[in-house]
């Protein structure tokens, strides 16, 4: 991604649609990274993502308090907004 993400937006976005309070959400979002980060690159070089497998990995980090359905909230919620700002989409 080239453009740079706001991320006070973005965590303000997540909290108003999940309820989950912003240190959560922040905590979520950091593992996320570091589980993309460790993802092996296909032959394109591009990186598939189990969404399953993200959540699973989350949820299973010590320090994370939120159960497997709001961890998929707080994901589905920043997917949301970088649809919207134009940054992601999924593929079919």
């Amino acid at each position: 991604m080239s453009e740079q993400i706001n991320e006070q937006e973005l965590v303000q976005y997540i909290a108003s649609k999940t309820g989950v309070e912003p240190a959560s959400i922040k905590l979520v979002l950091r593992h996320e990274q570091a589980f993309i980060d460790s993802a092996k690159t296909n032959a394109k070089g591009e990186v598939d993502i189990d969404s399953d497998e993200l959540v699973d990995y989350v949820v299973s980090r010590p320090d994370v308090k939120l159960d497997e359905l709001k961890v998929e909230s707080v994901l589905d919620a920043e997917m949301d907004y970088l649809t919207e700002q134009g940054l992601a989409g999924y593929i079919d």
